[in-house]
C-alpha cells in the first residue's frame, strides 16, 4: 500500500520519535570560545556556487543573523573566536561533491555579514580542505592541530559551535571534538554546545532531486536533516543550545 503520509506529517513523526532537548546555556562565568563552521559564500550566499542556496532560504538567513549577533558579543567581550573556512585547491574536488569553495573563486570567503571577522583581533581563521574541521586543522607536515592549539592557548572550558551544514560539516566537527575531549586531547574542556538557531543545512526534497535528474539518494529534506544532525550530536554528548546567555 502506498505511503499516504504528507511530507509535513513525516517530518513531525521523525522529530517526535527522535526528541532533542534544547537549553539556555549561561557562559557568564565560563571561559567559552566560539567556533563558526563554513559560513562561506559557497555554502550560504544565494547563487554563489554549486553547493550554495539557489534561492533565499529562511533557515540559512537565520543562521547567519544569529551567528553574527553572537560573534559580535564574543568580540565585544574579548572572547576567542575560531572560524573554519572550507577552502580547496583548484582541480581537487572533495568527493562526492562537485568542485566548490576553490581558492580564488570567492566561494571560500566569509558571507558578507561576517566579513568583519577577517579583521577582528579575537578571530582566528582556519582554512580546511575537508568536511571535518578537526581533521582539516591538522598540519600534514608538522602533524600539529591548529584547532587544539587554539583551545589550549585560550584555556577554554566550553566551546560554542555554529555553522553549516548541521548534519555534515558541523556534525563531523562536533563528533570528533567530543571524542577528542573524552580522549584527553582538549584538557579543560567540559562542554561542547551546538547553538541550534545559528546552524543550518541545505534543502533538497526528494521530489526536487528527482526533477533535477538526481538519484533518490541525493534527497536531503532540510527539516529532517537539520533535526537528525542535532539528534546525533546530542546522543554523543553535545549540549544543544537554544540561546547563549552572558551577563558580562
Amino acid at each position: 500500500m502506498p505511503n499516504s503520509r504528507s511530507p509535513q506529517s513525516t517530518n513531525e513523526t521523525v522529530i517526535s520519535e527522535l526528541p532533542v532537548v534544547t537549553e539556555h546555556y549561561d557562559i557568564s562565568d565560563i571561559n567559552a570560545g566560539l567556533v563558526i563552521v563554513d559560513e562561506v559564500n559557497g555554502f550560504a550566499t544565494v547563487g554563489a556556487g554549486p553547493l550554495a542556496p539557489a534561492e533565499p532560504n529562511e533557515q540559512v538567513e537565520r543562521m547567519i543573523h544569529e551567528t553574527d549577533r553572537l560573534a559580535q558579543r564574543f568580540a565585544d567581550q574579548h572572547r576567542a573566536i575560531a572560524v573554519f573556512l572550507d577552502t580547496h585547491e583548484p582541480g581537487k574536488p572533495e568527493p562526492p561533491y562537485p568542485p566548490h569553495c576553490e581558492t580564488g573563486t570567492g566561494q571560500e570567503d566569509l558571507v558578507p555579514p561576517l566579513k568583519w571577522l577577517e579583521d577582528c583581533p579575537q578571530a582566528t581563521l582556519l582554512r580546511k580542505d575537508c568536511i571535518n574541521g578537526f581533521v582539516g586543522a591538522i598540519d600534514v607536515v608538522s602533524n600539529k592541530n591548529r584547532f587544539v592549539a587554539w583551545v589550549l592557548e585560550n584555556n577554554l572550558k566550553t566551546i560554542i559551535v555554529t555553522g553549516i551544514c548541521t548534519d555534515i560539516c558541523v556534525m563531523d566537527f562536533v563528533l570528533t571534538a567530543l571524542s577528542a575531549r573524552n580522549h584527553g586531547l582538549l584538557p579543560g574542556v567540559s562542554d561542547i554546545v551546538v547553538l541550534e538557531p545559528a546552524c543550518a543545512t541545505y534543502d533538497l526534497p526528494l521530489a526536487k532531486a528527482k526533477a533535477l535528474g538526481l538519484p533518490e539518494t541525493a534527497a536531503h529534506p532540510q527539516a529532517i536533516a537539520h533535526h537528525a544532525g542535532l539528534y546525533f550530536m546530542a546522543s554523543r554528548g553535545a549540549i544543544i543550545g537554544s540561546e547563549i546567555i552572558s551577563q558580562n
